[in-house]
């Protein structure tokens, strides 16, 4: 059975987390977040979704792949496919790995170009495991059809065993 467990952090305003926490007077701090966490069953698996990238800030002290870190999950990277995207997604990666973090593939959204895939996929040595298109209205029928082109070929079934 799936549950979203609807508790932690829910900010009104679309920005950096440590903006939209300042701005709404909820500072953001990774030990509540553990807390809850921890309170969960062992036998629970998680899917997480940060929020900006691995190097934004949650507070003053603190940025996002500090939580990823705690959290001990291996990352799923989401890059934009078109310029830009190397740089960006191999950045990405080494910030990750530098920290001991496992990165389990990424997915590129936008429409799909073979130079930046086999780029990403040959310097950054990490499968590109989706091509997803972008989403105009995120609607129930298009996150179904988008989600026929996550991992495909079973990329990332080894993640959940």
């Amino acid at each position: 059975a799936s549950r979203v467990l609807d508790a932690g952090v829910r900010l009104p305003r679309p920005l950096s987390p440590h903006l939209s926490a300042a701005l709404a007077g909820k500072p953001i701090s990774t030990a509540p977040l553990m807390d809850l966490v921890w309170s969960q069953p062992d036998t629970d698996r998680w899917i997480v979704e940060g929020a900006g990238g691995v190097l934004v800030p949650l507070n003053e002290h603190e940025l996002m792949v500090d939580l990823m870190a705690v959290l001990g999950l291996p990352v799923l990277i989401v890059s934009r496919s078109g310029l830009g995207t190397i740089n960006h997604t191999l950045l990405t990666i080494e910030a990750l790995r530098s920290r001991g973090i496992a990165v389990a593939g990424v997915v590129m959204q936008g429409e799909p170009n073979a130079d930046n895939r086999v780029a990403i996929e040959t310097r950054g040595h990490v499968a590109v495991v989706g091509e997803v298109p972008r989403l105009d209205a995120v609607t129930p029928d298009a996150v179904q059809a988008a989600s026929a082109c996550l991992a495909p070929g079973g990329e990332l079934d080894a993640w959940f065993a």
